[in-house]
């Protein structure tokens, strides 16, 4: 059996094709860059050369590809069920997608696809916190416009259900909520990253239109930045309760916030 992940490189992504390996599937990394992918994944891992906002030139990556997984990013929304139907055509008989936020195109396309599928539908993700990293470098400071708990999950945890969603059975039909342990204000964030960094960091609150602005400098559409500004501003009963689906499919506690802080800690001490 072989799976195919897209977004080979990215947040989820990366953990996904590991936890593939360690359980012993064999994996085929899509990439735009594989020579630099080459040193970021496991060895074995059968590295090609594409995106999945391209599936017109994915005829060779999907040859052979039983299992795909689907991360939906900026510009899939449009070419994603074509991607849906490429795959199927050529075999997969079972995809995981990891959701944009909301059911969209490419989400109900494998949900209409006829073969068995599973929708991944984390809420923040804890390295959304890697966005602060510069300012706590440089500054000590984190600015932000609310301070409302989230119920972050690890990326790696994602990347496990999807593992287990895609190799094991009993998952097919299932859209699965994933959150952390337990829900975290950017305050009780900036606290445990003050004691790993060594340093105080300041909270500065800034207005929502100062939120939108910044992110629209980084290229985000002004309807995508006011959707995430948005999203913080009147944070869901979903993105705020915890839910056990992690455990319950992976037979593990979720990780925690203090957890994935230790592992990224370097980023946010100073030079």
């Amino acid at each position: 059996m072989t799976t195919l992940v897209t977004g080979a490189t990215g947040n989820t992504g990366r953990h996904a094709v590991a936890e593939l390996v360690r359980r012993g599937e064999r994996v085929r990394a899509l990439t735009r860059d594989p020579a630099a992918a080459a040193g970021r994944l496991p060895a074995g891992v059968d590295l090609v050369a594409g995106t999945h906002t391209a599936p017109q030139h994915l005829g060779g990556a999907l040859e052979g590809v039983d299992r795909l997984h689907v991360t939906v990013t900026a510009g899939l929304a449009e070419v994603g069920p074509e991607l849906v139907r490429r795959a199927v055509a050529a075999g997969v008989r079972r995809i995981t997608v990891l959701w944009g936020g909301w059911v969209g195109p490419v989400e109900r396309a494998v949900a209409e696809s006829g073969v068995e599928w599973t929708r991944l539908e984390p809420q923040e993700f804890m390295s959304n916190t890697l966005t602060w990293a510069d300012s706590i470098r440089s500054e000590g400071v984190v600015r932000e416009p609310y301070d409302f708990p989230s119920a972050l999950v690890h990326e790696a945890d994602i990347a496990a259900v999807a593992a287990a969603a895609l190799l094991d059975e009993g998952h097919a039909g299932r859209a699965y909520n994933l959150t952390g342990p337990e829900p975290l204000t950017p305050s009780q964030r900036i606290a445990v990253l003050s004691r790993l960094a060594g340093r105080d960091i300041a909270f500065v609150r800034i207005t929502h239109e100062q939120a939108v602005d910044r992110l629209m400098a980084t290229g985000v559409a002004r309807a995508d930045a006011e959707y995430v500004v948005g999203w913080y501003a009147k944070p869901t009963a979903d993105s705020t309760t915890v839910d056990d689906t992690v455990e319950r499919v992976t037979g593990r506690p979720a990780r925690t916030f203090p957890d994935w802080a230790a592992e990224h800690a370097e980023r946010f001490r100073t030079p």
